[in-house]
């Protein structure tokens, strides 16, 4: 889905090298951040002001802070990064890769900006988020983040009671159907031409939820803006006022290609991630992944605790580093001539 980019004060880019660069300034990324400069780390955050959650009015399933406003809370995280002396730079990472190492072999790397500035970093987390795609249905991509759903965890409750239609995408929307069937009495599942075998139908069916098969053709837009139903091959129009949809996530992976990432397809094509192990250690040293861009099913509050345990570990990290590279020059200084 495309977005709006946020505009708010940027900082400008440090001279030298700094500890860590985190690309990406949502949950994830700021969380991480955070963790670092607390730990008097030097640390940039990259921030393209696209977060994946733009739309929504409010972040919600998050322990005191749930309906906080997602532009509020990335305002919030930014100001907090700051206080403790991290940079946040509005900019668009074009470019990511291995630098010469240190000579005791401390990792390096180069970042470049689509404005073409250039920083250098010891280690990397990169918290990218991911683009949700939605099946073509016109009319639909306009509804998105408000007539248009895809977590009951996110926006279930927003939802409830609505006349909610299922647009089906595969076999994992019979289980989204049943997570949406507890928020309201009021369900419709639109097959949109995918398998539905007959224990589906039968479980559906128990539920109360009706089956429609014919093909969905568009999205219908109410008098007032929001969605009034949809309309399917045959003319019929089937009233709703929401649509739910497992979209398809896939990792924001432009300008990252040459850090040699493993990048993994999920399961029956649902989407795709960064490959990562314990608190999103990758194959590559020095760099960390978090967020939406490694766990697609993360909400904000999974999201920024994983970048808080990732940027932990790279502070870690680099204290082993420094100890070994002061420990070197010692047994140098100590040498006999």
């Amino acid at each position: 889905m495309s977005m709006t980019t946020a505009v708010y004060a940027t900082d400008e880019l440090p001279g030298g090298t700094a500890d860590a660069v985190v690309i990406g300034g949502g949950a994830a990324g700021l969380n991480g951040a955070l963790m670092l400069a607390r730990s008097r780390r030097s640390v940039v955050v990259i921030d393209s002001g696209t977060p994946r959650n733009a739309p929504a009015e409010g972040v919600h399933g998050l322990l005191g802070l749930d309906g906080t406003p997602p532009a509020e809370l990335l305002r919030r995280g930014r100001e907090e990064v700051r206080r403790y002396g991290g940079r946040v730079v509005t900019g668009k990472v074009t470019a990511a890769v291995p630098a010469a190492p240190s000579a005791g072999g401390d990792p390096r790397f180069t970042v470049t900006l689509a404005d073409g500035g250039t920083l250098e970093a010891r280690r990397l987390l990169v918290a990218t988020g991911l683009r949700d795609v939605l099946p073509e249905v016109p009319g639909l991509a306009g509804h998105w983040g408000r007539g248009v759903v895809h977590c009951p965890y996110c926006h279930g409750w927003e939802v409830r009671d609505e006349p909610i239609g299922i647009l089906a995408v595969g076999p994992a929307s019979v289980h989204h159907a049943l997570l949406f069937r507890q928020l309201t009495d009021d369900l419709v599942y639109l097959t949109r031409g995918t398998a539905l075998d007959a224990d589906a139908r039968e479980r559906l069916a128990a539920r109360g939820v009706e089956v429609v098969d014919t093909p969905v053709a568009e999205v219908v837009t109410g008098e007032d803006g929001g969605i009034a139903g949809v309309r399917l091959d045959d003319g019929r129009v089937v009233e709703r006022r929401v649509l739910a949809v497992a979209t398809t996530p896939r990792a924001r992976t432009e300008g990252l290609d040459g850090l040699g990432l493993a990048v993994e397809e999920l399961p029956g094509g649902t989407g795709r991630r960064f490959a990562s192990g314990v608190a999103g250690s990758t194959g590559v040293p020095g760099v960390w992944v978090a967020g939406n861009a490694t766990d697609p099913t993360a909400q904000v509050g999974a999201s920024a605790a994983a970048g808080a345990l990732a940027g932990a570990r790279m502070n870690a990290d680099l204290a082993t580093a420094d100890t070994d590279a002061a420990l070197a020059a010692a047994r140098r200084a100590g040498a006999p001539a």
